[in-house]
């Protein structure tokens, strides 16, 4: 099968793979004071020091906590940041799941959530954000990349606003972590995930910038300066750190290889219609529509083809793409829209071969409808 859904996530590299296998027989506690503890923690040292250079704190300007993926640190960043006078987070229309949801449990506990619109191509709006952020606000939140569309969102402006009103600005950058540009000196707050990177399933981390009294998230054995305590895997540690260290290694070479896939994509799916803006995103990833199309039947009909209609997280839901839709997009060309979401380990010809099995398929419902 060739694989297009990386978004979704990504093949584990084979050098994560390698620092994870002997962690399989290696069982001690890394928080044992024994020598073998000390060899498991000794790894998790390494390996927070290699996710956090990734990140671009190699001056340890922050405090790099691991959890067991970004939908639990978004949530912390969320909650954490109303537990103190302010009650307010604004965020955007075409966040992940993970944030809106969050803010929309803190809704009903009383908390004010603001929504900022995007614009048709996917930006958010920032004349609408500039009016919701005031001096009630505790949090701005938003993503540096957006899952379904690509698009990258004006990360530094909105920080700016946030900063100016007295609040805090969480950044969710599992998109775009090891992919584009992280302005980490804006930001207070940073999710991650690991196995968007070329990493395991299972681990992600939440940076906290240094002097942020941050709430704690599990009460027990004090682990992780006490913030989030419970036994940590050096297995996916090492697997994270791993392919972090990896990401920042092969920064130039993978985005030239995902340059040259782009600009084939460009040509493969010419009749196809991109959704978001065309300059402003991250290029691995091509959100695209043709009308008179079904996604859903597209997907089932090829099978040879991993790729998806939009977030894995809501594929099951049933309702058309919430970001989509926050772009002005209808229903119909929603449901007309696929995500193809291609990186280190595609290929050209693999490219080639999926755009011509998805475009022939895309033909024959068209001359049927």
């Amino acid at each position: 099968m060739i694989y297009l859904d990386y978004q979704a996530t990504t093949p584990l590299a084979p050098e994560a793979r390698a620092a994870m296998l002997p962690w399989l027989d290696k069982f001690g506690n890394p928080h044992s004071p024994h020598r073998i503890g000390r060899e498991a923690g000794a790894a998790i040292e390494v390996a927070t020091a290699q996710v956090a250079s990734a990140l671009g704190d190699s001056e340890a300007r922050g405090h790099t906590i691991f959890t067991s993926g970004a939908t639990e640190a978004a949530n912390w960043a969320l909650q954490g940041a109303v537990d103190g006078p302010r009650h307010k987070i604004v965020t955007i229309a075409t966040e992940h799941a993970c944030v809106l949801d969050t803010a929309a449990a803190l809704a009903a506990k009383g908390v004010e959530v603001a929504l900022v619109p995007v614009l048709p191509n996917g930006v958010a709006d920032l004349d609408a954000a500039a009016a919701a952020i005031d001096d009630k606000t505790a949090l701005v939140a938003a993503m540096l990349v957006n899952n379904e569309i690509g698009v990258i969102q004006p990360i530094a402006a909105l920080a700016e606003m946030a900063h100016e009103a007295g609040a805090l600005f969480f950044c969710d950058a599992v998109q775009g972590f090891g992919r584009v540009d992280l302005p980490l000196d804006v930001c207070d707050l940073v999710a991650v995930t690991a196995h968007k990177i070329h990493g395991p399933k299972g681990i992600g981390a939440l940076w906290l910038r240094e002097g942020l009294d941050w709430p704690v998230l599990i009460h027990g054995g004090g682990q992780q300066q006490g913030l989030r305590s419970g036994t940590l895997s050096p297995m996916l540690c090492a697997g994270f750190g791993t392919a972090a260290a990896l990401a920042q290694q092969r920064w130039d070479q993978d985005r030239l290889h995902i340059k040259i896939l782009s600009d084939l994509a460009d040509n493969l799916f010419e009749a196809w219609t991109l959704n978001g803006d065309a300059i402003r995103r991250y290029p691995g990833n091509r959100n695209l529509r043709r009308d008179g199309v079904d996604s859903s039947r597209l997907i089932a009909d090829v099978r040879d083809v991993a790729f998806s209609a939009g977030s894995a997280c809501a594929s099951g839901s049933g309702r058309a793409s919430h970001v989509l839709r926050a772009l002005g997009l209808t229903e119909t060309e929603a449901r007309a829209s696929i995500r193809l979401g291609f990186g280190r380990y595609t290929t050209q010809e693999e490219l080639r071969e999926a755009a011509a099995l998805i475009n022939e398929a895309a033909a024959r419902q068209l001359e049927w409808a």
